[in-house]
């Protein structure tokens, strides 16, 4: 397996370094990510349930998918690639915000990120990726935000975050 490598940014998003992914998660050091939101004609999400093997958050469920830019690769680019690695699928993209969070696991591992959230549209159930994905569903908005609130644990905390912002 090949290792993973993470853009580190200051909290305006330059660049201040490349960094080995557990590294950086090790570290809890502010690094570029983002976040993708893909929605169907009918305005429901498509939410993913974490593989149950993901290094942190495993089993959880969090918006379409997500990752970490490569160096010199554009956030459009890596939420594209990651967007087809994932879940099969392809569509046009727009970055609509972007935030910090800081989050520690039980694991030791802390994600602390510069989040950029992106969304797009498609109609088609996606072909995920069993070593990333478990399991898929439409909800809408509404619907996750009620069950968030009776089951907050099942959900990423930055998922919980980028859907606040974004609504």
């Amino acid at each position: 397996m090949t290792k993973e490598y993470v853009i580190l940014v200051d909290e305006q998003d330059n660049d201040i370094g490349v960094m080995e992914k557990m590294k950086a998660h090790q570290d809890g050091l502010l690094h570029r990510a983002f976040s993708v939101f893909i929605f169907n004609d009918k305005e429901e999400l498509l939410l993913q349930q974490r593989a149950f093997s993901k290094y942190h958050s495993g089993g959880l469920w969090t918006n379409t998918c997500c990752s970490h830019p490569r160096p010199n690769e554009t956030i459009k680019d890596a939420a594209n690639r990651r967007l087809f690695e994932e879940m099969g699928m392809s569509c046009d993209l727009q970055i609509k915000t972007n935030f910090i969070y800081k989050t520690p696991f039980d694991n030791g591992l802390t994600e602390h990120e510069l989040d950029y959230v992106l969304v797009g549209t498609a109609n088609q159930n996606p072909q995920i990726n069993k070593d990333e994905v478990e399991s898929f569903k439409w909800l809408s908005i509404s619907e996750i935000k009620k069950d968030i609130v009776v089951n907050p644990h099942q959900y990423t905390s930055w998922f919980k975050i980028a859907l606040e912002k974004l609504f």
